[in-house]
């Protein structure tokens, strides 16, 4: 304990004379942790590691593969960058291909990639299963047969339970076994954000190399997985994804693309790759323009998750999606009949998603057959190459499928999100506690329970929390609503701060005066001499 004390007393005198932290230079010394918990990390002291239930999906920005560099940037980032010259890559950086590809003689090439994203489930195994099946997936695109893989993780050491490492980690190798690939090493590093994955390297025949560009007029398309992982992830961070959707994805992203991969190369299939980040839309319209045609794909084919439809009806669409369309939708023609919605949902950013295949019109039955038969039973044709062209992905519907009324519930009881172990946050700013008593937000971690009077505040603090959360009326219409109520009580603090919160929602200024003059109809002439007082309307 003496040398412990000492060391500590060592590190900390150093830390205080440079007038930085000697772990994090961004900190003071002493840290706001020491002063909190006593503990000084410099100094090879640790934190007790959380317990409990973890759910993953919660404690990331952004789930799977919607957590990568959107493929314009990275382009844009990448143009101009060296590469070496050696006619041994038959498939490089340049090629923007799955993997790259490196001839080693006999007739027989390496195949390699790697792959890291944050959770798009909130189970720990599952998440490593779905990390190792994404990682193989880029070497089943290009035809080849994984041999080995070294598996990457980032973790919050000491900020979640330690067990959720190694269930990752246990996830990952159990589905590398089930695809006959050892994992013979990896590597760690310290990470606010949960990241895993794996560098995978396998062999291929240079004769079967099945690459990106080689898509040819004539052939038909077919997805061997449905679309919708990125919807139903994001409708699961908010609570409003229903089980059979959430099992129905992370089956679908742990599945191998294994067998679809062999069936592609015994078949003679001109092109593949597999659907990830960048969207259908992303994946297709590169392989469109690198094999220099143009593609026509039918919405109405299109196979989709359980309830996803339901989500888009009710406007649960992810941020990427914008960020997909800002890179390729220049390249997307939508035809008559398809409305931004269902233009929008081919934009979706999938995590271990299908093979995308392009083969012979006259061997397409033949391999949907064998690909039923092997398990992969959601495989199906999605549209066809038309023509030579500049890599146009026409986007059509037969009108044979529509979208839901929206506003239908689809989210059942007892599916709340599972309580995350984070470090809880010493004091909260005056102006966020008077945001959350006002319109509701999170306070689960304002405090402990606290004794007395105080609790009670805070237990009122936590009601209007819930009452706040989107259940049937979205987070929109109960802003429209606080407003309106604002107004009608006549509350100049509450009025104030919910103009200022609809406005960072896009509430237009009409939208806000007509949320005020619902108000007004209840409060009557001294409502609305209230709120032309304020300054806040349009007139």
């Amino acid at each position: 304990m003496a040398k412990a004390s000492e060391r500590r007393q060592r590190v900390m005198k150093r830390s205080i004379h440079l007038g930085h932290c000697v772990c994090d230079p961004s900190q003071p010394c002493p840290c706001d942790l020491f002063k909190a918990k006593n503990i000084c990390l410099c100094a090879g002291e640790r934190l007790e590691s959380p317990t409990g239930p973890v759910a993953l999906t919660r404690l990331v920005e952004k789930p799977g593969c919607a957590s990568k560099i959107d493929q314009a940037f990275l382009k844009q980032t990448l143009k101009d960058l060296p590469s070496l010259d050696d006619p041994r890559v038959l498939v490089g950086m340049p090629a923007g291909d799955d993997a790259g590809v490196y001839e080693v003689g006999d007739g027989m090439a390496l195949v390699q990639t790697v792959d890291v994203f944050t959770p798009s489930v909130d189970d720990p195994y599952l998440f490593g299963q779905v990390a190792a099946a994404n990682s193989l997936s880029d070497v089943y695109a290009m035809g080849g047969r994984p041999i080995t893989a070294l598996s990457i993780i980032g973790f919050p050491v000491r900020k979640v339970p330690d067990e959720v490492l190694s269930e990752i980690l246990r996830g990952g190798i159990d589905k590398m076994k089930e695809a006959g690939v050892p994992v013979i090493g990896g590597h760690s590093i310290n990470d606010d954000q949960i990241k895993a994955g794996f560098s995978v390297t396998g062999f291929v025949e240079t004769a079967k190399v099945t690459k990106n560009a080689s898509a040819q007029v004539g052939d038909l398309l077919i997805l061997t997985k449905p679309l919708g992982t990125g919807i139903v992830a994001f409708a699961g961070q908010i609570n409003r994804a229903t089980p059979a959707s959430l099992e129905a994805a992370a089956q679908s992203m742990c599945s191998l693309n294994k067998a679809a991969a062999e069936l592609m190369v015994k078949h003679e299939a001109h092109a593949c790759t597999d659907v990830t980040g960048f969207s259908l839309m992303g994946h297709l319209s590169e392989m469109a323009l690198r094999s220099g045609v143009d593609v026509e794909i039918v919405w109405d084919d299109l196979p989709w998750l359980p309830d996803v439809l339901q989500y888009v009806a009710d406007g649960i669409l992810p941020g990427a999606i914008e960020r997909n369309k800002e890179s390729c939708a220049a390249r997307v023609s939508p035809g008559q009949g398809v409305t931004e919605v269902m233009n929008d949902m081919c934009f979706d950013a999938q995590t271990s998603g299908g093979l995308l295949i392009t083969i012979p019109a006259n061997r397409a039955d033949t391999l949907l057959a064998e690909l039923h038969k092997s398990g992969v039973t959601q495989a199906c044709v999605i549209g066809r190459v038309k023509h030579k062209g500049t890599g146009l992905v026409c986007l059509e519907t037969s009108g044979k499928q529509t979208l839901p009324e929206p506003g239908r519930d689809v989210s059942q009881q007892g599916t709340e999100p599972v309580p995350v172990p984070v470090p809880v946050p010493a004091s909260v700013p005056a102006s966020q506690d008077e945001e959350i008593v006002c319109c509701g937000g999170d306070t689960s971690s304002l405090h402990d329970t606290l004794p007395g009077v105080a609790g009670i505040e805070q237990q009122y603090k936590r009601f209007l929390t819930s009452v706040g959360q989107p259940i049937g009326l979205d987070v929109f219409t109960k802003q429209a609503i606080n407003i309106a109520l604002s107004v009608a009580t006549r509350c100049e603090p509450c009025i104030k701060m919910h103009v200022k919160n609809a406005r960072k929602k896009g509430f237009t200024q009409d939208e806000i005066d007509e949320a005020v003059w619902m108000g007004v109809s209840f409060g009557g002439s001294p409502s609305m001499a209230f709120y032309q007082q304020m300054g806040l309307s349009s007139s």
